[in-house]
């Protein structure tokens, strides 16, 4: 059955909303997928605050143009999911790129990043960076390595001053 007008205009107002807060989208054809594997699909979305869904590109181009992005929908063929990462750039190619190697049918298409759409290949380096936290964990542990080296020389002197002291009275006894 058909949707009518005010489906489409509030499929396009929750699209313009998602479009504004997203961090960034990937889109995928998902032709081919059965029906367990995009529930399955859908679980993951939610489990990593990824909105996931499917609507029509005249929908999908409204939207982007109400929430100002330079992105054209008509520029990927066929029909296609997406997935916008709300907190997270990186989640929803990294995601979608696991996904899609245990599930051949999917075929990553393109995306939007910062407000501007870039083709699979971006999609795919993107999916190779490792997620925040990593990259977060990293950074503690650059900044951390320095300080802790100096703790080691520091403390390294009053241990020797210590083992020296030691032995020092274990010879006058």
């Amino acid at each position: 059955m058909p949707k009518t007008r005010d489906e489409k205009t509030q499929i396009v107002a929750d699209l313009t909303k998602t479009f504004k807060e997203m961090k960034s989208a990937v889109f995928a054809d998902f032709k081919g997928l059965k029906v367990k594997d995009i529930t399955e699909l859908r679980r993951l979305c939610q489990g990593q605050k990824i909105s996931y869904g499917v609507a029509k590109k005249t929908l999908i181009r409204l939207a982007a143009k109400d929430a100002g992005l330079d992105f054209n929908p008509d520029s990927m063929d066929g029909s296609y999911a997406m997935a916008c990462g709300l907190e997270d750039e990186v989640a929803p190619a990294k995601m979608l790129a696991d996904f899609a190697k245990k599930h051949e049918a999917l075929k990553i298409l393109g995306g939007i990043l910062e407000g501007k759409t870039v083709d699979k290949t971006a999609i795919g380096f993107l999916a190779k960076l490792p997620s925040k936290p990593e990259l977060l964990a990293k950074l503690v542990g650059s900044l951390q390595s320095p300080i802790s080296g100096l703790v080691n020389v520091l403390v390294g002197n009053l241990r020797g001053l210590a083992q020296v002291l030691n032995a020092y009275q274990k010879s006058k006894s």
